[in-house]
């Protein structure tokens, strides 16, 4: 089974950020599309540790450890970026001002319903800002590998890990498809490298709605 990597599914996210969007980018995974946004779009990347304007990750031997994301990983920023009290940060999270946030998950159910967060020891810190991206952005979108390391899928009918959000997830994006979350079930967008349906179906928890043509 031929999947993307990761670089191509952070391409395929950053393909359907449109020109002006505010968006937050989540850690671990979702960081990785601030280095494939179009050079020919102009969109603002929010930080919740307090940055707007965010651009892609430094050269080597170029990062500024006074300059960092919510996951710790050194970034760069744009003309025109900004750095603001951590207060305020949430404030953009919690008020609406963000049109899209992409995040990890360990588990997205068929109605939306998110669970990304854990408090082992290697927990980043716990939960996070995740809670109030996932409520407070306009848009919220997955980007997760369809299936875990033992080969059992990530879309689930009801998620078994705790929650951090209900119904609050727009779109998944996975290594094998582009899945929209809509009131009719999970409508299937795109399905990468010749993929049969059928088997997106098999490896897939719930039921699954053909792409439209």
């Amino acid at each position: 089974m031929d999947k993307l990597n990761r670089d191509q599914m952070a391409a395929r996210v950053a393909r359907d950020i449109p020109e002006g969007a505010y968006v937050n980018l989540g850690i671990g995974l979702p960081t990785l599309v601030a280095n494939h946004l179009p050079k020919d779009r102009e969109i603002f990347l929010h930080s919740e540790n307090g940055l707007l304007g965010m651009g892609p990750a430094p050269a080597a031997g170029e990062e500024d450890y006074d300059l960092i994301n919510a996951g710790k990983q050194p970034v760069t920023l744009l003309p025109g970026g900004a750095y603001f009290h951590h207060a305020d940060s949430f404030a953009m999270m919690r008020g609406g001002h963000l049109d899209i946030c992409v995040l990890g998950a360990f588990q997205v159910s068929a109605t939306g319903d998110l669970a990304n967060w854990h408090t082992g020891g290697d927990a980043i810190p716990a939960v996070g800002g995740a809670m109030d991206l996932a409520i407070g952005a306009k848009k919220t979108y997955v980007m997760m590998e369809h299936l875990t390391k033992s080969g059992e899928s990530k879309i689930v009918a009801h998620c078994s890990y705790p929650l951090t959000g209900i119904a609050c997830v727009s779109r998944i994006y996975t290594d094998l498809a582009v899945i929209d979350v809509t009131a009719d079930g999970l409508r299937v967008v795109e399905i990468f490298n010749g993929l049969p349906f059928d088997e997106l179906q098999r490896l897939t928890g719930v039921p699954l709605l053909k792409e439209s043509t």
